[in-house]
């Protein structure tokens, strides 16, 4: 099974992590699909993977229990594979404001934001002694201040800083970098008419599309004098 190296993408059931698994099944690898409480969606996922004909082993786990990213490491050790390509897709957002925001809402989005990219980078460069990649997922809106998301923001702008000290500290044999989306689809935190604005805002007048944000993970598999940068891909958000 070692023709097939391991790509350990999390929050992989769907969305952009459902686009990342299958960018990496298409160029051979074996995909560790993480999902949490996306069952139904990780099954389709895995059917969708395995009519690739490449292996795809779907782990559940919660990723703001460091015992279960342990866990989850203990079963991908039984596939005596290869890890060569980390995904931090996971994540999580959540409205509000400064003054109103709870700490248990601030606490959950930090531990799956930004503690668990780093929980999990630790456990996988353990396993990539011949080289890997990791990428992680921030957001193109990490340069602006958007009040009414303040922890997934903060968490955010942490993860493109651990980006660069992971970057440092992983090299030679390592590379790791993250890929910062712009628009692509509206969060059920975000109204039908904040959506429209938005986009209009947008120089390129467009959300951003699911297979543009493959070319970046693309970019960044073929490419290896890349590391400790941010490739973001949003339509022209940041220069708004």
């Amino acid at each position: 099974m070692d023709e097939y190296p391991l790509a350990l993408v999390t929050g992989a059931a769907h969305r952009l992590g459902h686009t990342f698994a299958l960018t990496l099944a298409r160029h051979g690898y074996a995909i560790i699909l993480h999902y949490h409480h996306s069952a139904e969606a990780s099954a389709a996922t895995t059917k969708e993977i395995r009519s690739l004909n490449v292996p795809v082993y779907p782990i559940e786990a919660d990723l703001t229990d460091p015992a279960a990213i342990q866990s989850m490491f203990g079963q991908i050790d039984a596939l005596d594979q290869r890890l060569k390509i980390l995904v931090n897709s996971a994540g999580t957002i959540k409205r509000g404001n400064l003054q109103t925001i709870s700490s248990n809402d601030w606490d959950k989005t930090f531990d799956l934001n930004l503690r668990a990219p780093l929980l999990l980078a630790q456990r996988a460069v353990e396993r990539m002694s011949e080289g890997g990649l990791i990428v992680n997922i921030t957001e193109a809106w990490v340069g602006k201040v958007w009040t009414g998301f303040p922890a997934y923001l903060v968490s955010k702008v942490g993860l493109e800083a651990l980006t660069r000290l992971q970057a440092k500290t992983y090299a030679p044999n390592i590379r790791v970098n993250a890929i910062a989306p712009g628009p692509i689809l509206p969060s059920v935190e975000i109204s039908k008419d904040e959506w429209e604005k938005l986009l209009n805002r947008l120089p390129l007048k467009h959300a951003v599309s699911l297979e543009e944000i493959s070319l970046a993970l693309e970019f960044l598999l073929k490419n290896e004098s890349v590391t400790g940068q941010t490739i973001v891909v949003d339509s022209g958000y940041s220069l708004v």
